[in-house]
């Protein structure tokens, strides 16, 4: 099983090893893939050959106390590749201590962090924009006031509280959806930790009944592998952190794998109500966001495990295919949760319209989701409902 998880992170994540030089010991092929070095390359070197000349050299002394001083180092990182590109990572280093507590070598695990860090700087780019974009419209809002004032003298508190109030519904519904989409994410987290826990628990009462039979080998093993359950129970909170990560610039992303993001998200959740996912991908790319997709499929699954367990269905399925049509891309989710009756189908994509008991939906999921696809994909959500199964079916403009 330690096998397992070893391969597990390493082909999910940038790792690297070095001596307490900072001598490269090792790197698996993520690391050669994001730096553009191969192993020979790498092995043997400084780590400082994926260093960036722009980060100050003061991170890296802060860095270097931290780790010494045997303590867990943090942070997302600029680097340069063997090209010239810069990328950054999210960086976890940490020191591998031996028996006696001594440094033995450094660890370092990261994921690959460009594309936020690129749209970050875009989005400070656009705010810039539409802040001098706000002060033109002021501007022009205040002369025109000036003009209407002269007929109408209420027209203007008038305008002004009806903005205030259509702003003011939009932000409860932007809040609203968010804390559902967290409280789902939350959801997930708690099914992801169930089984690490109690492995966890199995493990401390092992380095308990070791410490009583005085087998300090034992105790050795038990505390590492403590430490590597800990580790993944981690690993799991910045998996869902990313999910919740800024990304706002359009690019092109393959929807499969966007798709099956979802699926990986709520696998045990999944596999807790006894859901069959059967799937039917064709290899299709659409420019738009892959998290924002993510989001939605993630909803209308949500949204059929809870048809489920209203409807008492005991054989539970969802079928999602993608296939290219026209010159769309078509993904469509059909479950067998009973269906939705006529007069509720045109009403399921209003905000605040939910079937569901008010402890268990806001009626925002469906409205948040056909938004994002019409707004950020440039595409339609639409539903088709008959005897005993629903279909959602989302287009999205292959060009």
């Amino acid at each position: 099983m330690l096998k397992q998880y070893k391969e597990a992170i390493e082909k999910s994540n940038i790792i690297s090893k070095t001596d307490v030089n900072g001598i490269i010991t090792f790197v698996n092929d993520e690391f050669c893939e994001i730096s553009g070095y191969s192993k020979d390359e790498l092995l043997g070197k400084n780590h400082n050959i994926v260093r960036h000349p722009d980060v100050d050299s003061k991170k890296f002394e802060l860095l270097w106390e931290t780790i010494k001083n045997k303590n867990i180092y943090k942070a997302t990182v600029k680097n340069l590749a063997k090209d010239g590109s810069t990328f950054y990572v999210n960086t976890t280093i940490i020191p591998i201590l031996d028996e006696s507590q001594k440094i033995v070598e450094y660890i370092a695990i990261r994921y690959d962090a460009t594309k936020e860090m690129l749209l970050r700087e875009e989005l400070l780019k656009k705010e810039a924009q539409y802040e001098e974009l706000n002060r033109s419209l002021e501007k022009m809002v205040e002369e025109q006031t000036r003009e209407l004032k002269e007929l109408n003298q209420t027209l203007e508190q008038r305008v002004q509280e009806e903005i205030a109030k259509n702003e003011e519904r939009q932000r409860v519904m932007f809040w609203q959806s968010r804390h559902a989409s967290l409280g789902q994410m939350l959801a997930n987290i708690a099914h992801q930790w169930r089984q690490p826990l109690t492995e966890l628990s199995l493990a401390m009462f092992n380095i308990k009944k070791a410490l009583q039979n005085g087998s300090e080998d034992d105790v050795t093993k038990f505390y590492a592998e403590s430490k590597h359950i800990i580790k993944n129970m981690s690993e799991t909170i910045d998996d869902f952190t990313n999910f919740f990560s800024p990304d706002k610039e359009k690019y092109y992303f393959n929807i499969s794998e966007s798709i099956q993001e979802s699926i990986v998200l709520l696998e045990n959740m999944i596999n807790d109500e006894m859901i069959i996912i059967k799937t039917d991908f064709e290899d299709i790319e659409v420019l738009g966001i892959t998290n924002e997709l993510t989001q939605v499929i993630i909803n209308l699954i949500n949204n059929s495990k809870d048809a489920f367990i209203h409807n008492s269905i005991l054989l539970r399925e969802i079928a999602i295919t993608t296939k290219k049509e026209n010159s769309f891309a078509v993904i469509e989710v059909q479950d067998n949760a009973g269906g939705i009756a006529k007069e509720n189908l045109e009403k399921i994509f209003e905000p605040y319209f939910t079937t569901k008991h008010k402890s268990r939906g806001t009626g925002l999921g469906l409205f948040m989701s056909r938004m994002i696809c019409e707004q950020g994909l440039g595409g339609t959500l639409d539903v088709k409902s008959k005897k005993n199964s629903t279909t959602f079916s989302i287009k999205i403009p292959l060009r």
